[in-house]
């Protein structure tokens, strides 16, 4: 459902190499577009990131996205199951070093799984992820790299995915060699006690209380939104995409309970003893938060002039969502509808930002073809190659023309045996660098 654009960006930049974007070749879409790849901009960064969550709002509305679009990401993966954030040359070899991201083979096995037909390429990918689950349970950025919420979280919703549970996500061991614990993490230790060890207890300050740190690796944790509207879908089992409910729990999300005397030091002291209550808490913060602003995030760009965070929002309605909470989630939503927000400019042409917001309308009930007025379920399509079909109520063809003569989306299944359900929004804003690296990296170090 975050922590990026901070010197800690800068230097994932460094990581990720300074390769440019190849220029445009022979196989190459509309406008210089890679075949099968949403939107123009340079996907150095964010490349399998935005298609992934392209395809997954496509098909979480109906949508049943072009074969090209599914190749492309599919044919993104390394040899050993992970993915990159984007891969120019698909024949060179990856660095599974530093080459190779959590988020964005966490993203791209949901989205593989949701549309089906990609078993071998999504149980690569969740391979690749059991190999690399941390002791604590969680997951880094890069392979070896401390557990951070956003990466985690990703990490959940590409198990659920698939039909297993994230609490024994990494039980078939380190590289692959059979289980050392039998249980969670090499360590013992699941997903859940990684974001549990993550979360702002008693000890923390009143209006912090609840909410998730993005990483306990540099001094003191400090709440961060972002990887609290992440870790507050991810902790409830859920990412994504997942299946609505439709109803309201009848009361606003619970807060933590701290009584006299639980003032421990560290995250996680005192309060939510379970995933159930840490998520619950989390949204409470969520909602604190946005009703103190007018009903939105704010960016926690390290410098940035104070302004609403789109990306953020959005991941904050899909949590709140997430845990039957549509009455809690309505005025962000209606925020984000809002032509003051600026939400739906904010997105205009851009795939991982559209996506968003489809994911975001789609999971609280509103309609993502009638999203204050705009249509972002055509102007994603816009941003791909022609899908296969649309929905049959969507009053739109493959093209996005309004003949209303769209098929309705055909589903294989997917994931690994088949098993599958889809999952919400995690959590990154797409600004300026890219999904990948401009929504996780709002870090204070």
């Amino acid at each position: 459902m975050n922590i990026r654009r901070s010197v800690a960006a800068l230097s994932l930049c460094a990581a990720l190499g300074v390769a440019a974007a190849p220029a445009a070749s022979a196989e190459d879409g509309p406008a210089g577009r890679s075949a099968g790849l949403y939107g123009t901009k340079d996907p150095k960064f964010d490349g399998v990131w935005r298609q992934s969550l392209a395809l997954l709002a496509q098909d979480a509305v109906g949508v049943t996205p072009a074969k090209s679009a599914i190749d492309w990401l599919a044919g993104q993966q390394c040899a050993d199951g992970g993915f990159p954030a984007y891969r120019a040359d698909t024949t060179k070899a990856c660095d599974p070093k530093k080459g190779e991201f959590t988020d964005a083979t966490s993203a791209a096995v949901q989205a593989l799984a949701a549309l089906g037909g990609r078993a071998d390429a999504v149980e690569k990918g969740i391979g690749w992820l059991k190999r690399h689950q941390n002791e604590d349970g969680g997951w880094g950025m890069n392979p070896g790299g401390p557990s951070d919420a956003n990466s985690t979280s990703a990490a959940i919703g590409a198990f659920a995915a698939t039909g297993q549970d994230p609490a024994k996500g990494g039980e078939d061991g380190k590289d692959g060699e059979g289980g050392e614990d039998d249980h969670g993490g090499h360590g013992g230790k699941s997903p859940y006690d990684a974001l549990l060890g993550l979360q702002l207890g008693c000890a923390a300050k009143a209006d912090e209380r609840g909410a998730f740190a993005y990483t306990a690796a540099k001094g003191e944790p400090v709440a961060n939104e972002l990887a609290t509207a992440s870790a507050a879908l991810a902790i409830q089992g859920k990412g994504f995409v997942f299946e609505t409910v439709g109803k309201d729990k009848g009361a606003g999300p619970k807060p933590l309970r701290c009584e006299d005397g639980d003032s421990k030091d560290g995250a996680g002291s005192g309060g939510a003893g379970t995933p159930k209550e840490a998520a619950e808490a989390a949204l409470a913060h969520l909602s604190r938060v946005m009703s103190d602003t007018g009903s939105h995030l704010k960016s926690a760009m390290p410098g940035a002039k104070d302004q609403p965070d789109f990306g953020g929002t959005a991941d904050a309605v899909v949590a709140l969502a997430a845990g039957e909470h549509s009455a809690a989630a309505g005025k962000p939503l209606q925020w984000l509808q809002s032509k003051d927000s600026g939400a739906v400019a904010w997105a205009k042409g851009d795939p991982g930002a559209l996506a968003k917001l489809v994911l975001a309308a789609h999971a609280a009930g509103a309609n993502p073809r009638d999203f204050g007025g705009a249509d972002l379920v055509q102007q994603l399509n816009a941003t791909g190659p022609k899908p296969e079909a649309a929905a049959p109520d969507s009053g739109a063809d493959a093209e996005g023309d309004s003949d209303g003569k769209g098929e309705e989306k055909k589903s294989d299944g997917g994931g690994i045996g088949g098993v599958w359900w889809t999952v919400g929004v995690c959590a990154v804003a797409g600004v300026g660098i890219g999904f990948l690296l401009s929504g996780r990296k709002r870090q204070q170090l």
